[in-house]
């Protein structure tokens, strides 16, 4: 009789023939690349990634083992407070596994190992938390969209995302420190650096402004392809010193994975080079534009990898007698319409989980390429909801432009599939499209924080897809936030500390 003792990894059912083969490979790797550590992150709730550092010859055990964490990091709002009082008899009910900030444990995911360009001999892996009794912890984001993605899977079907994603890129006024590291200015978030701009705006996709901004754009160019992410192409946006990564459609959890790797990749690569890069929405400057991060989802077959939501041919139109333009089964099939009524019905539910800070809401304002209005449209980019594409056209998909760059790409993304599937389950049918998003009176976006996650809260399905459970915990994270803000007496401060310096 073997009594050996099973493995952490064994215990958490994390061992089967294909992870231990990825284990070995990523050994193999690491050892004959020469690397010396291994940074293994896990991603907040924030879309932040945090973690620790190990030595190349250690890695096995963290595989086997997992690695200890402060289980507070997963109680923490964008200022880095604990949230909930983990030293008090209540954390027990309320939270149960994280009394005392009792330690969570870390299990890597092979899968995801990459070589980073920008460090010396070192490897970076994402991980996920487990409880010590070898249960999975809720609160974990992509432990979120794993599961969402699950409920897809029962069908057959799988979710394929594009990423559209504007940002910000500043020179550093002093790029060996950045203005941020003088000891008496220490604070709680601490200061924010002093930047210029790498392009002056208000010029789209003009060919002399990426010119000034080349330099740069390199430097996120090299990071990306190095990292084997699926960059498509980098542009000039309006706004000053404003840019945008665009990425080839992939499914939902490498496209997830992909945009946590580069926001903070581009961050680190940049820095290194003088340059500070931000994906706060509406960074704390008069005459900005807002950044967001466009959406582009369809629902696939698994086995056939064909596109759900697009139509096979005009006759397919004509023979359905759908012939007005306007009707979103004119371009989407039936289960694409259905989907799309449900993204509308649960907009108000999502808007928390598309745009996540306070900051982001500064975004929805009339004619400025942003949502306002809970509305689709064919080809449209003022309306909420874009739909591209048509008959015969195999990249037929629908672009959700509520998100901010800053949001957490696992909750965004499971917060599309809820929403999906309850207009399909409910046979929904979408309205019209619009033609004047901005003019007509359909219902509003939530305009702030603390409206959003009430809306979330009051939200049946998105309760129910989610856990009733990791709903209060994210509105209770999210208040704390939205009220640091409004009791803050210099709100343009609090942003530039809070978001422009960290996000």
């Amino acid at each position: 009789m073997n009594l050996s003792r099973s493995t952490f990894a064994e215990q958490c059912g994390q061992n089967s023939p294909q992870r231990q083969a990825e284990v070995q490979r990523v050994l193999s790797l690491a050892q004959a690349s020469g690397l010396e550590w291994t940074r293994l992150v896990w991603c907040d709730v924030h879309g932040s990634l945090r973690g620790k550092t190990w030595v190349t010859s250690e890695l096995a055990t963290a595989f086997a083992e997992g690695l200890g964490m402060v289980s507070t990091l997963l109680l923490k709002d964008t200022s880095d407070r604990t949230v909930y009082k983990v030293f008090e008899a209540q954390i027990k009910q309320a939270l149960p596994g994280f009394e005392g900030a009792s330690n969570v444990l870390l299990l890597p995911d092979p899968s995801t190992f990459k070589i980073l360009p920008w460090a010396e001999k070192t490897g970076w892996l994402l991980c996920q938390p487990w409880f010590p009794n070898a249960q999975p912890v809720p609160y974990d984001s992509r432990r979120i969209l794993q599961t969402a993605l699950e409920k897809l899977a029962l069908k057959g079907w799988g979710l394929r995302c594009g990423l559209e994603v504007e940002f910000h890129i500043y020179k550093l006024n002093d790029p060996l420190h950045g203005d941020d590291t003088d000891p008496a200015q220490a604070a709680w978030p601490g200061p924010a650096p002093q930047v210029s701009m790498v392009h002056p705006g208000y010029n789209l996709l003009n060919e002399l402004w990426f010119d000034r901004a080349e330099p740069a754009l390199r430097i996120v160019k090299n990071t990306a392809q190095d990292l084997g992410l699926p960059l498509l192409s980098l542009e000039i946006e309006l706004g000053p010193s404003q840019v945008e990564a665009v990425f080839k459609a992939t499914d939902a959890l490498t496209a997830a994975d992909s945009m946590v790797l580069f926001r903070s990749a581009v961050k680190q690569a940049l820095r290194r080079e003088g340059y500070h890069a931000t994906f706060m929405c509406r960074p704390p400057f008069e005459n900005i534009m807002s950044s967001g991060w466009h959406l582009h989802q369809s629902l696939y077959d698994l086995q056939s990898g064909q596109n759900l939501f697009a139509r096979t041919s005009a006759a397919d139109i004509q023979k359905a007698g759908l012939l007005n333009a306007d009707d979103a089964r004119h371009t989407l099939t039936c289960l694409g319409a259905q989907y799309l009524a449900g993204l509308l019905s649960h907009a108000q539910g999502m808007t928390s989980l598309c745009t996540t800070t306070v900051n982001g809401f500064g975004r929805f304002k009339p004619n400025a390429l942003a949502p306002q209005s809970i509305l689709w449209g064919l080809d449209n980019r003022g309306a909420m909801l874009r739909v591209v594409g048509g008959p015969g056209d195999p990249a037929t998909r629908i672009e959700n432009r509520l998100g901010e760059p800053a949001a957490n790409p696992y909750l965004y993304m499971a917060s599309q599939i809820l929403a999906g599937l309850d207009g399909i389950q409910n046979s929904l049918e979408p309205p019209l499209a619009t033609q004047a998003p901005y003019a007509e009176s359909a219902a509003r976006l939530p305009l702030t924080l603390g409206d959003a996650i009430a809306h979330l809260g009051q939200d049946k399905a998105l309760c129910e897809g989610l856990g009733e459970h990791f709903v209060r915990y994210y509105q209770h994270i999210k208040q704390s936030e939205h009220n640091r803000f409004e009791e803050a007496e210099d709100k343009v401060e609090f942003q530039r500390r809070e978001y422009f310096s960290r996000i």
